[in-house]
């Protein structure tokens, strides 16, 4: 599918100069002087390799077409995470690269997707937010309730972040897991 170069956003995958790449950043330039370009700054699946390219409103790139699966999370293996096919119940094992720094939140019987494209695996989708138990934090102070102050936390699985003062160890609160960000608490 053909998308003009404006429309590029984080997290498409482009096909673009025989190469599958995602896209990690985008910034709209609107200069004084010439045409408005969207400058993106993009990583080729395949080798990892980082790209920073200049598009325009009348280029064209391609975005790829990819399948997604729904796949459920069973167990880590070394570096590699086997998942279950909800429908055929077939078991694969594929590299944890896949989800990148958000395969620190895959929980036992998480339901995932995979992407796939000509059938080769290339990513793995998480939930975009998990409920994660506070393992330790400060306790709460009395009074230290102002806005937009923080304090650090250390959640069950091992992950640092900052949550706000009234959060005590012990409860659980939901975490983005695109931006490894507190949410909420989790009711």
């Amino acid at each position: 599918m053909k998308i003009s170069g404006v429309d590029i956003r984080p997290g498409y995958i482009l096909d673009f100069e025989g190469g599958l790449w995602r896209v990690l950043k985008t910034q709209h330039t609107q200069p004084g002087k010439g045409g408005a370009y969207m400058q993106v700054e993009m990583k080729e699946i395949r080798n990892g390799t980082k790209r920073n390219e200049r598009f325009r409103s009348a280029d064209t790139v391609e975005k790829a077409r990819l399948d997604q699966t729904p796949y459920q999370y069973l167990y880590s293996e070394g570096d590699n995470l086997v998942l279950m096919d909800n429908n055929t119940y077939e078991q694969i094992t594929v590299s944890g690269e896949l989800a990148g720094d958000a395969v620190i939140f895959l929980q036992d019987g998480m339901e995932v997707e995979i992407e796939s494209y000509e059938g080769a695996p290339i990513g793995i989708s998480l939930p975009e937010s998990v409920v994660l138990t506070i393992k330790e934090t400060e306790p709460i102070v009395k009074g230290q309730t102002a806005a937009n102050s923080f304090k650090p936390a250390i959640m069950e699985n091992g992950v640092r972040l900052m949550v706000p003062p009234f959060i005590a160890e012990g409860e659980k609160i939901i975490v983005n897991t695109a931006s490894c960000e507190y949410m909420e608490r989790a009711k």
